[in-house]
């Protein structure tokens, strides 16, 4: 028996000659074991070859413009485009592997083999000195924790860039077509992520998404028809590439395509602004409050909301060749006005409170009256509308209806009876998408779910499908996108929107619980 020990060093040190690492430890730990380990570089999404050549410390990778060197305390073999090694552990034996990224003039050098038990000892503190500021002492710590480490390891440091995932085209379903590149900053994720950060008191992550945001919101703020800001960014802020598919990749497990970039970025979501502005009322509340040039962004992109909020649009789930009128959108565009209301009365903030708050209210009604089924006794989809939404349950969460108030009661009973399974819950129906195949319950939905039963006040049942979810992550407390039918993970992992709603979910209850 082995075990594989992966880690990317770290530390609070921030040495100017940091550079990207991954380490591999491989240590015996009973009996004799051959292992074999094996590299094949592939650069430019495998279009491209790689070319390695030996050098006196270990193997130079080159193609396309990337550079890597590979050490080792193993001999290594190699041909034109892979190394390999194989080797023997007994007890107590070990094997390390180093690959990182070289600059143009340099080659692979023992020093980081040689010191990697300081790489990790400072890793190691690195994570628990980070994670020591976290304020949440709850019952769930080691699944709220690990949450954290996620959306942390999901932000890019040199700019505070939130990503969705780090990966692209994992299926929805094994086989089909729902296949997406989640590797980029959607607003409304990164949003929902500041707001589990401060939650656990993270505060410098706060500061540096909203530094980030307020350079976008300069470069980007030219009031088009899709808004002051895109749904979208790379890590570096700018607009991601055209999205294309990789034909020449099978996918994984045969689902195809694989694609690169994501056409959500030319779309119209409206909710995106509700969630931005209320991230932004927490971390005025919470954090160290907001400048004045950041309310003038946030004034600039309520106006534009006041002017456009009952235009129809893809809505949160992206659905792709169809707009219509969302509810969700209206009920974040709700929250973008009530928030920057709130924020102008707290701190005496100077802005047009009268007309913002006029048209919150127009709103207010739009949604009770035409989001509204008599027939289903629920909140729909979209204004005048027949079909379900998991994202209605978000309604007491942003404070737009009691958690008691009869009509979501009733629209938490429907949600149950038509999108519930067990402990897991549909975004909606998915025939209605217009898409090929199926897809899994969304995890994020599930513990909405689980928010929902607590404000509602039926703990016992919120707690109860909360460690049910607990049991779909996998061995290190990880969530995808996604729950198959057949209680696999799917979907790109892992996923910032999963994580921080347990986050959420998690801290809300253990509230309850105490004061029950």
């Amino acid at each position: 028996m082995i075990e594989v020990h992966d880690f990317m060093p770290v530390s609070d040190a921030h040495e100017d000659d940091h550079r990207q690492r991954l380490v591999r430890r491989v240590t015996g730990v009973r009996g004799t074991v051959t292992v074999r380990m094996r590299v094949d570089a592939r650069p430019d999404y495998g279009r491209c070859r790689s070319r390695t050549d030996a050098t006196e410390c270990g193997v130079l990778i080159e193609g396309d413009g990337v550079r890597l060197g590979l050490t080792g305390t193993t001999e290594l073999t190699l041909d034109e485009t892979t190394v390999q090694a194989e080797f023997t552990l007994h007890d107590g034996d070990s094997a390390l592997f180093i690959l990182e990224v070289l600059d143009d003039d340099e080659t692979p050098s023992p020093d980081s083999l040689d010191r990697t038990a300081t790489l990790l000892d400072a890793t190691t503190a690195f994570w628990r000195r980070w994670l020591s500021q976290s304020t949440y002492t709850g019952r769930w710590r080691e699944m709220v924790h690990r949450s954290a480490i996620t959306l942390k390891l999901l932000t890019h440091e040199p700019t505070g860039a939130i990503i969705a995932a780090p990966t692209t085209s994992l299926p929805e379903l094994i086989g089909g077509s729902r296949n997406w590149d989640y590797r980029y900053v959607w607003i409304r994720d990164a949003a929902f992520s500041l707001y589990a950060l401060l939650r656990l008191g993270f505060t410098d992550e706060a500061n540096a998404f909203v530094r980030w945001l307020s350079e976008r919101l300069g470069r980007d703020g030219d009031d088009s028809e899709l808004g002051p800001l895109r749904v979208l960014y790379d890590i570096d802020g700018n607009r991601p590439e055209t999205e294309f598919t990789l034909d020449h990749f099978s996918g994984y497990r045969d689902s195809k395509p694989v694609r690169v970039g994501n056409a959500a970025v030319d779309q119209l979501q409206l909710d995106i602004y509700g969630e931005i502005i209320d991230s932004v009322y927490l971390f005025n509340k919470y954090g160290p409050g907001i400048s004045n040039d950041a309310w003038s962004d946030v004034v600039r992109v309520v106006e534009w909301v006041i002017e456009n909020w009952d235009r129809v649009d893809a809505g949160m789930w992206e659905v792709r060749d169809r707009e219509e009128a969302n509810t969700s959108s209206r009920l974040m565009c709700w929250v973008a006005i009530e928030r920057t209301i709130r924020m102008a009365r707290q701190r005496g903030l100077p802005g047009d409170v009268a007309g913002w708050s006029a048209v919150r209210d127009e709103i207010y009604t739009r949604i009770m009256e035409d989001c509204w089924n008599e027939d289903l006794q629920a909140f729909t989809q979209t204004e005048n509308g027949d079909r379900l939404d998991a994202s209605v349950l978000l309604m007491p969460m942003v404070k737009f209806l009691s958690p008691a108030d009869p009509r979501f009661l009733s629209t938490l009973r429907a949600v149950e009876e038509h999108l519930v399974t067990d402990s897991l819950v549909f975004r909606y129906d998915p025939e209605s998408d217009g898409l090929d195949g199926e897809e899994g319950t969304f995890s994020i939905c599930s513990f909405w779910y689980v928010e929902a039963l607590t404000r509602a006040g039926r703990l016992d049942d919120a707690q109860l499908a909360l460690e049910k979810m607990f049991t779909y992550a996998n061995h290190v407390g990880l969530y995808a996108e996604q729950v198959s039918a057949t209680g696999d993970q799917v979907g790109n992992f892992p996923q910032a929107f999963t994580h921080l709603a347990l986050i959420s979910a998690a801290i809300n209850l253990d509230r309850a619980l105490d004061g029950r």
